[in-house]
C-alpha cells in the first residue's frame, strides 16, 4: 500500500494548492489512497461541511483533524454523521465524532487514526493510552496514525512507543516541515511534522507582520490568513512495500 498524506490544509491558499497538484502528486507517486490533515482549512482554524466536501472533490480520500476540530459549531452534527474525516481520539467521551476510522483500499483495510498530544497543549486524555486500546481492537491491515503534536520530544516518543505496531506515525500542527523523516528500528515509518500546506511567504501559514507585532508588543493581535499569494505545499509518501517514507514539498 502507498500511502500519500498532505499536512495541514491552512485556508483557501491551502485549499488551491491542494487543488492543483494533489491529483497529479497520487498519480505521479502511485499513491492508492490520499489522507489530508484539515484541520486549519476554514480560515486557518477549523473546517466546514462545504469546505469538507471541497477536499474530498479535490482528491482527498479521507480528512484528520487536530486541536482546531471544533472551532466551527456547525461541524458538530456533521461529524457524527457517515463521513470520512476523524478528530483526535483522546478527546474526551462525549465529544461530537470520532477519533479512527476504516477504509478498503483495494482490498485491504487501512485503519486511521487521529491522536492529539498534551505537552503546550490541552489537557486532554491521555494519547498514549488511547492509542492501546484502539489497537488492542483493531483487524486493520495496515494502521496510520495522525500524531498532531506540539513538541519534537513527544512526537518521538509516539514514534517509538508505537513502532512496530502501526505502519507509520507522522507528525502534524507546527506547520514547519522537518528532516528526520525514517525507518524506526522495528519498521514503522516516521516524521516528526509533515509541514503545512498554505501561503508560503508568512508565518505558519499567516500574515508574517500580525505575528511579528504580537511577539514585540505581547498584546492580542488578529491573525489574517491571506487568501491569495504564492503558496506551499508540504506531505509525505509512505511505501509500505518499500519500506519507506519520503518528503514532498513544491513552493510556489
Amino acid at each position: 500500500m502507498r500511502i500519500l498524506f498532505i499536512g495541514d490544509i491552512v485556508g483557501k491558499v491551502g485549499r488551491r494548492m491542494l487543488k492543483a497538484h494533489l491529483l497529479d502528486l497520487k498519480r505521479q507517486h502511485g499513491a492508492q489512497v490520499a489522507i489530508v490533515n484539515g484541520e486549519n482549512a476554514a480560515h486557518g482554524k477549523g473546517i466546514t461541511e462545504k469546505i469538507y466536501k471541497e477536499l474530498l472533490t479535490a482528491g482527498a480520500d479521507f480528512i484528520t483533524l487536530g486541536n482546531h476540530a471544533f472551532a466551527k459549531r456547525e461541524i458538530y452534527p456533521f461529524l457524527e454523521g457517515d463521513v470520512r474525516m476523524v478528530r483526535p481520539a483522546n478527546f474526551p467521551e462525549g465529544a461530537p465524532g470520532k477519533g479512527h476510522g476504516v477504509i478498503n483500499v483495494n482490498g485491504k483495510m487501512l485503519q486511521i487514526i487521529n491522536l492529539q498530544a498534551r505537552s503546550f497543549m490541552d489537557p486532554i486524555d491521555c494519547p498514549f493510552k488511547k492509542a492501546d486500546e484502539i489497537l488492542k481492537h483493531s483487524e486493520a491491515d495496515e494502521i496510520f496514525v495522525d500524531f498532531h503534536s506540539e513538541t519534537t520530544s513527544e512526537s518521538l516518543a509516539m514514534g517509538h512507543y508505537l513502532d512496530g505496531r502501526v505502519g507509520a506515525v507522522v507528525g502534524t500542527h507546527t506547520h514547519v516541515q522537518t528532516n528526520d523523516e525514517q525507518v524506526l528500528p522495528k519498521g514503522t515509518k516516521y516524521i516528526t511534522d509533515v509541514g503545512m500546506t498554505g501561503f508560503k511567504d508568512g508565518i505558519l501559514g499567516i500574515r508574517k507582520e500580525e505575528v511579528i507585532e504580537r511577539f514585540i508588543h505581547q498584546m492580542p493581535v488578529r491573525h489574517n490568513v491571506p487568501e491569495e499569494g504564492a503558496g506551499i505545499l508540504s506531505g509525505v509518501i509512505i511505501d509500505a512495500e518499500m519500506n519507506r517514507i519520503s518528503k514532498i514539498r513544491i513552493e510556489e
